[in-house]
C-alpha cells in the first residue's frame, strides 16, 4: 500500500514539475516576444543551444560540434548539485543557511593547498584534500549553528557575514601567502594532475569527479532518511516543540545540520578548484553559493532530485549564453525564466492537483469549442 502511495505521490510530484517548467517556459517566450525582432529563433536557440551538434560528411565522417557547450552543462551542474546539497540540509531543519558561498571558498582553498603540499603522492593527496575540503566546510557551517543554537543568533545574518569573512580571508590567504610567484597574475600553484581530475571528453572540464554528484545525493539521502540524525533533523524542521518534547537535542541538531551541510558545499570547492580550474584565483567571483539555494527549491529538498534540478538549470544557464550570442535577447531574459519556474515549484496551491484537473478540463473544453 505505501508502495503505490509513493508511486502515486511520485507522478503527482512530477506533473507538477512539467507544469511548472512548461508555465514558466511559455511566460518567458511571451516576454521574448515583446522584447526581440526575431522571437522563435531566440527561443529555439534557448532551448537547443546547450546541445552538441552532430554532422556527416563523406570525407571526414560524422564530426561532433559545440562539445564545450555541452561540456559546461555538465561541469555546472555537477558544482550546483553538491551546493544544492549544501543548502538542502539547513533547508530540512528549517534553517534559512545562506553560507554555502563562504564554506564553498575556504572548502577549494583548503584542498588546492592540501593537493600542492602533497604533489608527491597525487592520488592519495586528492583522497586527503577531499577531507581537508569536507572539514573546513563543516566547520564553517558549524559557526553559524552553533550561534543560532546557542545564541539564537538569526542565522540568515550569521551565515552572510560569515561569508564577506570567508571571500576576503580565501583572498588575504593568495595574495599574501599561498600563491604562484612565477605567474604573471595573483594564482594559486597549479594542482597535481592525477588520474581522477583528467579530462574524460575533448574540449571540456568533465572528470571523473563527476561521480561526486550520484554518491553525493545518495549519501545526503541515506543520512536523512535512513540515520538517526536524519530523523531529528526532519522532526526538528517539523515539529521543533515536539522534538524538544520527546527529548531531541534540538540545539545539537540545528548545528549538526547547517554543519553537514558544509560538507557538500566543501566538495563543491573540490570539483571547482581540481576538475574546472586546477588553479585558484585571487579574483574567484562571490556568489555561486547563493544558486545553491534555487537548486534546493527546484529539487523541493528531496536529495534524488537535486541532480536533475541542477541539470536543468545549468542547460538554461548555458543555453542563454548561447541566445545572447546568436540573437538580440541578453542572457538575463533566462533569470526570469528560473524565476517563474522556482515560483511555480514552490507554490503548492497554485500547481496543485485541483489546478491540474481545472486546466485540464478548460483546455478540453476550449478545444471542443473550437472544433465545433
Amino acid at each position: 500500500m505505501s508502495a503505490v502511495y509513493s508511486a502515486n505521490s511520485a507522478t503527482v510530484y512530477g506533473r507538477r514539475q512539467a507544469l511548472a517548467i512548461a508555465l514558466a517556459l511559455a511566460l518567458g517566450f511571451g516576454m521574448i516576444c515583446l522584447v526581440s525582432h526575431e522571437p522563435f529563433h531566440a527561443f529555439y536557440t534557448l532551448l537547443t543551444g546547450a546541445m552538441p551538434q552532430f554532422s556527416w560528411s563523406s570525407d571526414a565522417g560524422w564530426r561532433v560540434y559545440r562539445l564545450a557547450r555541452f561540456g559546461a552543462v555538465i561541469e555546472n551542474a555537477i558544482t550546483l548539485s553538491l551546493l544544492g546539497l549544501a543548502v538542502l540540509f539547513g533547508f530540512r531543519a528549517k534553517q534559512f543557511s545562506m553560507g554555502a558561498d563562504g564554506q564553498f571558498f575556504l572548502g577549494a582553498l583548503a584542498a588546492a593547498y592540501v593537493s600542492t603540499q602533497l604533489s608527491g603522492w597525487p592520488l592519495s593527496g586528492l583522497f586527503i584534500a577531499a577531507s581537508a575540503a569536507m572539514l573546513v566546510g563543516f566547520c564553517w557551517g558549524w559557526i553559524p549553528g552553533l550561534l543560532k543554537a546557542r545564541f539564537g543568533a538569526n542565522e540568515i545574518v550569521t551565515t552572510l557575514m560569515l561569508n564577506v569573512i570567508a571571500v576576503q580571508l580565501y583572498r588575504l590567504i593568495i595574495t599574501y601567502g599561498f600563491n604562484d610567484t612565477s605567474s604573471g597574475f595573483i594564482v594559486t600553484p597549479t594542482v597535481p594532475a592525477t588520474l581522477p581530475t583528467t579530462s574524460l571528453m575533448a574540449h571540456t572540464n568533465i572528470t571523473l569527479l563527476f561521480l561526486l554528484t550520484p554518491i553525493a545525493s545518495w549519501v545526503a539521502w541515506c543520512v536523512l532518511e535512513r540515520t538517526t540524525l536524519g530523523y531529528e533533523i526532519r522532526v526538528v524542521g517539523d515539529a521543533p516543540a515536539f522534538a524538544s518534547q520527546t527529548g531531541i537535542p534540538v540545539q545539537r541538531v540545528i548545528a549538526l545540520s547547517m554543519a553537514m551541510g558544509g560538507v557538500f558545499a566543501g566538495l563543491a570547492g573540490l570539483h571547482v578548484s581540481h576538475a574546472l580550474l586546477k588553479r585558484l584565483p585571487v579574483d574567484l567571483t562571490p556568489g555561486i553559493g547563493f544558486e545553491g539555494l534555487m537548486i534546493a527549491l527546484l529539487a523541493r529538498n528531496d536529495p534524488k532530485a537535486v541532480p536533475f534540478a541542477a541539470l536543468m538549470y545549468s542547460y538554461l544557464k548555458v543555453g542563454a549564453q548561447a541566445m545572447e550570442q546568436a540573437s538580440d535577447v541578453s542572457r538575463d531574459m533566462v533569470l526570469v525564466i528560473q524565476s517563474f519556474i522556482v515560483l511555480f515549484v514552490v507554490s503548492e496551491r497554485l500547481i496543485s492537483p485541483t489546478t491540474l484537473r481545472w486546466t485540464t478540463t478548460r483546455w478540453r473544453q476550449l478545444a471542443r469549442r473550437s472544433a465545433a
